[in-house]
């Protein structure tokens, strides 16, 4: 007769016992396949999620960067239009004078002026800064009557390339 292993007190109770275990095998692989497939998954939104962070971000930047620029031509076009330290007490952009020229932030700018030679003597100054910053100014003069209208609106811009699909533009427009 054969001995008994101790183990296994009958044959059939130790085939038993053999399937059991590589049925157990393939759960923990299943069990591994599991948990690796979740933190695939949670790797995946983590990434997605950050790289959704960075481009609002990298947009917000750019759109207080155009602001500030814009913000900044408004600041200039005010100076010269209330304080003009070339000439006290009269406006830079004033349809009566020549001023060719106006100074912010340490760089000389050229005015391009457009003014109707017929009374009222509406008229458009404009200029543009391209470094540092971008931005182009316009400073309206008009009549009501005999009162005079002021109209600045000025575009700042992120980047100073025309046709860039990242260009971001802000305006501010200051009427009195």
């Amino acid at each position: 007769m054969r001995k008994q292993n101790p183990k296994f007190p009958a044959c059939s109770a130790g085939v038993e016992i053999r399937n059991s275990k590589r049925i157990q095998r393939g759960v923990t692989l299943y069990l591994a396949l599991a948990v690796t497939g979740a933190v695939l998954l949670v790797s995946f939104a983590v990434v997605t999620i950050t790289l959704k962070q960075l481009s609002l971000s990298v947009s917000a930047r750019d759109s207080q960067t155009a602001f500030f620029a814009s913000d900044s031509g408004t600041e200039c076009a005010l100076y010269w239009d209330l304080k003009n330290p070339t000439n006290l007490g009269k406006s830079a952009f004033a349809t009566n004078t020549s001023q060719a020229n106006i100074s912010c932030n340490s760089a000389t700018i050229s005015l391009s002026k457009t003014v109707n030679p017929n009374p009222p003597r509406n008229g458009t100054t404009t200029f543009q800064v391209t470094s540092p910053i971008c931005l182009t100014v316009s400073v309206g003069k008009s009549y009501k009557g005999s009162v005079p209208q002021t109209r600045i609106e000025s575009r700042g811009y992120n980047t100073c390339t025309i046709g860039s699909t990242k260009r971001v533009e802000r305006a501010i427009l200051v009427t009195y």
